[in-house]
């Protein structure tokens, strides 16, 4: 009988990357991003066939994948390029935490191993729980800017406000995170100092993280700032549902403000 789930997959990004690898389904991952660092065996094992925003397409037609998989309207023309060579591709489009539990179990139905997506989710909603109960212990909640770049200045994406929230913190720009695009999530440095917030978080998406650039910033200069790689937070996938969330609670955690 002919294969029924697809045993050759093309992963543009890194979340899907990981989450087959949690899954124990690598061996069907032919093809990863060149931005994948989860796991890092990953980058050993599997060819580098895309960027974010470009893919080589004649070296992913030829592994002769029977599924693609990407993220949002960002790679929407790398879809469509694929499409047109006669490839099967899929778009997931998460934004929240709810969205990134979907899109594993989806993704592990997918390859026929909804069994280890359920065990998956309940584990990654365990830690969650654990987090958010840890976080209920604090003496405040303080008030959090996360900026995810610098020129221009963007406020955290829902999924990233929402682990804030779940860590033991505010969102100071909650409003703005549920904007896609990232053009709609752009601050000015007065606006942040107006919301006053006692933290500021950085992860700047692929760049060197500058705290005298932030010090340097008029009126910035007692607003403590921490950095949390870009890999472990804004990848919308395990990564940030497990360190990404630990990581953020343990800088609120250490906050002594509200002491």
């Amino acid at each position: 009988m002919p294969a029924r789930l697809p045993e050759r997959i093309v992963c543009l990004t890194e979340e899907t990357t990981e989450t087959l690898y949690l899954l124990g389904e690598e061996r069907r991952i032919v093809g990863i991003s060149g931005y994948t660092v989860r796991p890092p065996r990953a980058r050993r094992e599997k060819p580098r066939v895309s960027a974010f925003l470009s893919a080589k397409t004649d070296a992913i037609v030829a592994l002769k994948p029977d599924l693609v998989l990407g993220f949002s309207d960002l790679q929407a023309d790398i879809a469509r390029d694929l499409a047109k060579a006669g490839l099967n591709v899929v778009l997931f489009n998460q934004r929240s935490v709810d969205e990134i539990l979907s899109m594993i179990q989806m993704l592990a139905s997918m390859v026929g191993a909804a069994r280890k997506g359920e065990q998956l989710v309940a584990d990654l909603e365990k830690g969650l729980c654990e987090i958010r109960a840890s976080a209920a212990r604090l003496p405040r909640r303080p008030k959090v800017y996360f900026e995810e770049w610098d020129e221009p200045m963007i406020s955290g994406i829902r999924w990233v406000s929402e682990l804030v929230g779940i860590a033991g913190g505010e969102d100071v720009f909650a409003e703005l995170s549920t904007s896609h695009a990232a053009a709609g999530r752009i601050v000015s440095a007065q606006q942040v100092l107006e919301r006053r917030p006692d933290i500021m978080i950085a992860s700047w998406c692929g760049k060197k993280f500058r705290p005298e650039r932030v010090r340097a910033r008029p009126g910035w200069e007692a607003i403590p700032a921490y950095e949390i790689k870009s890999a472990e937070i804004l990848q919308p996938g395990p990564a940030a549902l497990t360190d990404g969330v630990r990581r953020l609670h343990d800088i609120i955690a250490a906050w002594r403000g509200g002491s």
